[in-house]
């Protein structure tokens, strides 16, 4: 059986064939991967059939993302698909990642972001299941900023897609004896966190952190980092930062099991405050053309620097790019706290959805 295609309209208002995921073989997305292309080297267009799912109709996306719902107006930030400049990603196809998912599990972990692409997984492939009832969180926890695992169970599939709340992947630790006054709590950097052993056992395992490392979180809060049971006072965020991923690296290398785990790792999302401050934060009608060097992060360097040397099969998705034009779609004032504005994550549908695609395509094309 041959893909199948149909028509939807670019922002030049042009008609274009556009592949589909189907269950037939390799060929379904011959071109996705066939070509060399970079996928992650593109632009966002405008695309009539987005968004993949209605946010009222997920019981699993938390308030504080789901824009419309918080009085959001315009939703042409709802629109936009990303284009890679010398291929074509895949169309989702919902029934056919739902049987390829069938009797798998499909791990996150990291930060409040890796939480938002667990919610927008669950809500796409939601939206292709016919009893909503049969799709449930395994454990009855409240989806919620705080928790430190979710799951939730695809019934008539019997798979479940998890999110584990490891904001520094690295193990949080008590300050050592004779540590100075300002010293409240102690990262160790040589240690993964000590949850690591309930992500191997996954088909699918996807990371992401960057957000928490920065001086408000660490140093403001009185975390620093130690190695070897000694505190490094002096050590850079940078530097620490790059030592967590070395230790991530070996975890990898030596506990996952590549004949059956497909790893990912997330690049850093581009965020849109002004000046620099977490005060100001600007919601735009339409993505912007003026990154302001938003393209490139040190966080991204690194994580891309240590993907290259992992021996076994990671797949790097880059979407520190893709996010730098959608100074559109942030969630700002439309949150369950509108006091707060909020130009970090992102509003569901939208940015994280083209994440899951590329995963899936991915998943599907090897």
């Amino acid at each position: 059986m041959l893909p199948s295609t149909e028509k939807v309209v670019d922002s030049d208002n042009r008609n274009r064939d556009r592949i589909s995921i189907s269950n037939s073989n390799s060929s379904r997305s011959s071109d996705f991967l066939n070509k060399g292309c970079n996928v992650f080297d593109g632009k966002w267009v405008i695309d009539e059939t987005y968004p993949l799912y209605n946010a009222s109709q997920c019981p699993f996306m938390e308030r504080g993302f789901d824009c419309l719902g918080n009085g959001r107006k315009d939703q042409g930030y709802l629109k936009w698909r990303w284009k890679p400049q010398n291929c074509e990603i895949p169309r989702f196809d919902v029934g056919a990642v739902l049987e390829f998912l069938r009797g798998k599990r499909v791990v996150f972990v990291g930060d409040s972001l890796s939480r938002t692409q667990w919610e927008s997984m669950v809500c796409m492939l939601m939206n292709g299941v016919e009893d909503k009832s049969s799709v449930y969180e395994i454990n009855g926890n409240e989806i919620t900023k705080q928790a430190r695992h979710l799951g939730v169970m695809f019934g008539p599939f019997n798979f479940t897609v998890e999110f584990y709340r490891s904001v520094f992947l690295v193990q949080p630790g008590l300050v050592p004896r004779h540590s100075p006054k300002r010293v409240k709590a102690a990262l160790k950097l040589d240690q993964l966190d000590d949850i690591s052993g309930e992500w191997i056992d996954s088909d699918v395992l996807v990371f992401n952190s960057g957000h928490w490392w920065t001086p408000t979180k660490l140093f403001d809060m009185g975390w620093y980092f130690q190695i070897g049971g000694k505190m490094k006072l002096g050590m850079s965020i940078n530097n620490a930062f790059r030592v967590a991923l070395a230790t991530w690296q070996s975890w990898v290398e030596n506990s996952v099991n590549p004949n059956r785990t497909r790893v990912f790792f997330r690049t850093f999302e581009s965020t849109h405050w002004i000046s620099g401050t977490r005060q100001n934060c600007k919601v735009t009608i339409k993505p912007t053309h003026d990154v302001k060097g938003r393209q490139t992060s040190s966080i991204s360097d690194a994580i891309i620097n240590v993907v290259k040397n992992v021996p076994i099969n990671v797949r790097l998705l880059h979407v520190t790019k893709m996010g730098a034009f959608r100074s559109d779609a942030h969630v700002g004032t439309w949150s369950d706290n509108p006091t707060v504005p909020d130009c970090s994550h992102w509003c569901l549908p939208g940015v994280p959805d083209m994440w899951n695609e590329l995963l899936f395509s991915f998943l599907l094309s090897e």
